[in-house]
């Protein structure tokens, strides 16, 4: 199993936290499914099938949050409530005020939920305390960040704190395209997008096409910077860096497949040999990143610390 897209956030190197004492923090936020009244529930639930909530291998913590939701559009909500207050209307003799629409709004609403479909959406989240990285496969910070309100409110002084570099990622992305010259152990790949400075936020993108240096050099010098950038590193992984640090679109590479098909020989073997290789390998990625970024800045005083 590999993340596809990585929410990045940096604890203590090493963090000193075992998988039990995790799972006791995690225990009083387990899911339960929605009850018949219910919009939404959100809770941990076990990686593999067992019914542990924190799966760890080779000291690497694997958590998994299912979040789901009832499937009631508004406008089913809002036709049924109208139809009701219709026959309200015509029983009374004068229209609903706002406090009865709202009366009946909230009526309709409990009688549907009960038989509305839901969808459940799963969130991995991968806790290296060794060397210090919490990632979420999430595709925006905003998705994120409800892992994050959670864990913030289960762990007791949470050490957990936003990475951030001595340089934006835009500002290197730029640089790079602007020297046509990769950092060392990445290679540029055929995909980026350019966003002007100004209002208008003119933009351009380059999908699976050779990136002129000429072509780009020009579109830097009138004055747009690289927000998307497709990278390899060290030929094992494929992906996006994007403008506010996320990374997308992960992808491993032949010779990784390669060792994840020799990874064990069954399911379990084949789960965990895959979870220890993106591990190994994700780590290093992300502390050659960070290097290529001129180093990890520190939140609280503004001071430059080592990549783990």
């Amino acid at each position: 199993m590999w993340f596809k897209n990585l929410q990045i956030y940096r604890l203590p190197a090493p963090w000193a936290i075992t998988a039990d004492e995790l799972e006791s923090h995690l225990a009083p936020q387990a899911f339960t499914a929605c009850s018949s009244l219910d919009m939404q529930s959100q809770g941990w639930v076990p990686p593999r099938n067992n019914d542990k909530l924190v799966h760890v291998v080779n000291r690497q913590l694997l958590m998994k949050l299912d979040t789901e939701k009832k499937l009631l559009p508004s406008t089913v909500i809002n036709q049924v409530t109208k139809a009701r207050a219709a026959e309200l209307e015509e029983q009374q003799g004068f229209p609903p005020g706002r406090k009865q629409t709202k009366e009946l709004k909230e009526q309709v609403t409990d009688e549907l939920l009960p038989r509305a479909f839901s969808v459940v959406r799963s969130t991995w989240v991968w806790i290296d305390p060794v060397n210090g990285w919490l990632l979420v496969d999430a595709g925006s910070p905003a998705k994120a960040e409800e892992v994050l309100k959670l864990l913030f409110k289960a762990i007791p002084k949470f050490p957990l704190e936003t990475l951030r570099t001595v340089m934006s990622p835009a500002a290197a992305m730029t640089d790079w395209l602007a020297s046509d010259e990769a950092p060392n152990g990445f290679t540029v790949d055929q995909d980026t997008e350019l966003r002007s400075t100004a209002e208008s936020k003119a933009t351009v993108r380059y999908v699976r096409h050779t990136l002129e240096a000429e072509d780009i050099r020009r579109h830097i010098e009138s004055g747009k910077q690289c927000t998307r950038l497709a990278l390899t590193w060290a030929d094992k992984v494929s992906f996006v860096l994007t403008e506010n640090l996320s990374v997308k679109r992960i992808a491993p590479l032949d010779v990784l497949k390669e060792d994840s098909e020799i990874a064990g020989k069954n399911d379990d073997e084949r789960f965990d040999g895959d979870f220890m290789l993106m591990a190994g390998e994700l780590a290093k990625l992300l502390s050659a990143l960070v290097d290529a970024l001129g180093g990890q800045l520190k939140e609280n005083d503004g001071t430059l610390a080592q990549a783990a």
